[in-house]
């Protein structure tokens, strides 16, 4: 549930800070309105590395590595969505960030799910790209049998390129990974709970997505209010590398429109 894109990066120059028992590292980038990019499962802060440039003309953008993930530390050894999801807030009252944008890849996009039906009011507008509401039976056949041999090599080289601690932070990702397959109560949202969403969303997908079929984003796309969606035709799982896909202008133009309303 990560994209596959992680550009090498020579070095770091984000901080870290003390969030409860982990350590949390976070980049920045720009000025003006707050705009948080959350990365998917095994990724990092790298995933959103190709589109800084842009959107950094735009917005003071807040990069995360989502706890166990990058630099980030996880001593629990555990992943929930809504621990993420606490976290990510933790770490924007230390910055004294009330209100903001943001967007997730997949598991990035899932964290915001659990922020923004727990603290509407904080999110001004958001862009959902490869997430679901619950775990479909396909997605929990791939997470039950996944391991580092059997991905594909474009994700084996995103894990070792995100994982700054080595070999052992890639073994506990994967076992996190195999436990999302027996787990029904982190991504658990239903029509009613995404109706109470305020922040203007854009829903990304591929309608190739080997995790989340089409029917899932149609439907988070039906449950909030005043939401858009945009289905990317022969995209897979994060289908926003390629240079065919307008994907920065896109959101550009949706995050925009959003936070001058």
């Amino acid at each position: 549930m990560a994209s596959t894109y992680a550009p090498t990066q020579t070095a770091t120059r984000g901080q870290v800070v003390q969030i409860n028992n982990l350590e949390m590292y976070y980049e920045e980038y720009g000025a003006g309105k707050p705009l948080v990019l959350l990365h998917g499962f095994g990724a990092c802060v790298q995933n959103w590395h190709p589109f800084i440039g842009q959107l950094s003309e735009h917005y003071r953008l807040i990069l995360v590595d989502l706890r166990g993930h990058g630099h980030s530390t996880n001593p629990d050894n555990r992943f929930t969505h809504s621990e993420a999801a606490s976290d990510v807030f933790l770490l924007l009252d230390k910055l004294g960030i009330d209100r903001f944008s943001a967007m997730g890849m997949s598991t990035g996009g899932m964290t915001l799910l659990h922020m923004a039906t727990r603290q509407p009011g904080r999110i001004d507008a958001m862009v959902l790209i490869s997430a679901t509401s619950h775990f479909p039976e396909q997605a929990r056949a791939i997470m039950r049998r996944a391991s580092f041999g059997t991905m594909p090599q474009a994700v084996r080289d995103m894990y070792s390129e995100c994982a700054k601690r080595g070999d052992e932070q890639i073994r506990q990702l994967i076992t996190q990974f195999n436990a999302f397959h027996e787990d029904y109560d982190d991504m658990n949202f239903t029509a009613q709970s995404l109706s109470g969403i305020t922040a203007r969303t854009l829903v990304v997908h591929g309608d190739r997505d080997a995790f989340f079929p089409v029917e899932i984003p149609v439907s988070i796309y039906r449950s909030i209010p005043d939401a858009a969606l945009w289905i990317i035709p022969g995209g897979d799982h994060v289908p926003v590398y390629d240079s065919e896909v307008p994907f920065t202008a896109t959101v550009l133009r949706f995050l925009n429109d959003a936070n001058r309303e």
